[in-house]
């Protein structure tokens, strides 16, 4: 592929990270076909350039039993699709999820053909965590000011919590806690692997962090923190969290050589985040929100129920992907209240009772899988950049797999799409070859 445009079409595909989340998290008609519309159009130009010079990257080669379950995922959805097969309770809805999850297996493919390179993958992670620090700033000074927008429109629900251009808090603190996972990553490749043995040489190393970017890249996760706090999200706090202190005890044994570096970095990351970041920007809201939550005060619980009797008859099929404000009304109960349900509040059921077990269960090894590869190559790689992305890819992993038990953020679209790229990291840090010098973008 020659290389000015196969530059132009990484760019075109960064931009496309950068903008998903802008429209309201594209969960809009107008603003998900607009980004179906260039994954698409992204996918066509990288097919034909492809197809003048055919050269998979690695990690795409290798990777190609993991794009064939989630393709079975893909092939499920697109059958319920079909009027024909009475497979679902609103082909339409199937037919629009459809394209969306062929759209989402694009982003996936383009990120393990595209991101190839040392450099393209420090940038497409410092793409991500700029977007999530613009989140992180603009949904704070929304708050703070009091003046609350969310994309070019003012806010009508969320008042007082940062929301940033999302249409609410659970999902924008999704949206942070995976960008602030692969910055931990990033964060982490670059520590030394030697440890230093006197002061002197700890002193030039400080002195060096300081004046090098990795304090920028610091700051940053801690102003994605500080709005992750403000948001006021239990899970997407606790998510983020539970994740980091997970992959920190795990990131350390499978490192088989726990530097003082990183052991201060993983300890610095959940002290000054809880203590200093949260003292400052309203960790006590979140606290509080926690303490005040109860079974009788809730009704997730009650729609979670519901959703598990509307599972029952068809546990098999599903109702049909995009179904369930459609099929949800006829198993509610009073209990639930008197709203209106578009999502379950839990990714898994939500998943189950739309694609039933033929279509999630290859998507749920998919996941079971990528987790899988992310730790294996933090434990056999010997590269530090490749060890990072997979610590931030398998961090965000975990808080996704937490998150979703209460929460949609996988109904999200720019969520999605973005988890998706997450996931080829996990693929790319496994099988990318090292490189033995410098290449260029």
């Amino acid at each position: 592929m020659d290389r000015s445009s196969d530059r132009t079409l990484f760019y075109f595909f960064l931009g496309i990270l950068i903008w998903a989340p802008l429209p309201l998290a594209s969960n809009r008609l107008w603003s998900l076909s607009l980004l179906c519309g260039l994954v698409l159009l992204l996918s066509i130009f990288v097919l034909y350039k492809q197809l003048h010079n055919f050269s998979l990257s690695t990690p795409l080669k290798k990777s190609l039993p993991v794009i064939g379950l989630i393709s079975l995922g893909n092939i499920w959805i697109s059958l319920q699709a079909i009027p024909a097969l009475n497979l679902s309770i609103s082909p339409t809805d199937s037919l629009h999820d459809a394209v969306w999850g062929w759209c989402l297996l694009a982003t996936f493919c383009l990120t393990l053909q595209l991101v190839r390179s040392r450099s393209r993958i420090l940038l497409t992670g410092y793409i991500l965590v700029g977007s999530a620090l613009f989140q992180a700033i603009y949904g704070s000074l929304m708050t703070l000011t009091g003046y609350e927008f969310s994309f070019l429109i003012p806010k009508e629900s969320y008042q007082g919590v940062s929301t940033g251009t999302f249409i609410n808090r659970n999902s924008q603190a999704g949206y942070l806690v995976m960008c602030v996972s692969l910055g931990i990553g990033l964060m982490i490749s670059t520590l030394k692997d030697d440890g230093s043995h006197n002061w002197r040489e700890r002193g030039r190393r400080w002195l060096t962090a300081l004046l090098s970017q990795k304090i920028v890249l610091r700051i940053s996760l801690l102003i994605i923190v500080a709005g992750l706090v403000m948001t006021h999200s239990r899970m997407g706090n606790t998510s983020f969290f539970a994740s980091l202190m997970i992959m920190g005890v795990l990131g350390l044994i499978l490192s088989r050589k726990a530097t003082r570096s990183m052991i201060i970095l993983l300890s610095s990351l959940i002290i000054l985040d809880i203590f200093v970041v949260g003292t400052f920007f309203g960790v006590q809201e979140v606290a509080d929100r926690l303490q005040k939550t109860s079974i009788e005060k809730e009704s997730r619980d009650e729609v979670a129920k519901a959703t598990i009797n509307l599972m029952q008859p068809q546990l098999l099929t599903g109702t049909g992907a995009g179904t369930f404000y459609t099929a949800f009304p006829e198993y509610r109960t009073k209990d639930v209240g008197r709203g209106f349900y578009v999502n379950t509040h839990n990714d898994y059921l939500e998943f189950s009772s739309e694609f039933g077990l033929l279509g999630a269960a290859p998507l749920a090894l998919t996941l079971l899988l990528t987790l899988g590869a992310g730790l294996y190559a933090q434990y056999k790689r010997r590269d530090k950049l490749l060890r990072g992305i997979a610590f931030g890819a398998s961090m965000s992993i975990i808080a996704m797999l937490i998150h979703a038990t209460v929460d949609f953020n996988l109904q999200m679209p720019a969520n999605a799409l973005t988890f998706m790229v997450i996931l080829a990291f996990a693929w790319i840090a496994v099988f990318k070859k090292t490189e033995k010098k410098k290449r260029k973008m």
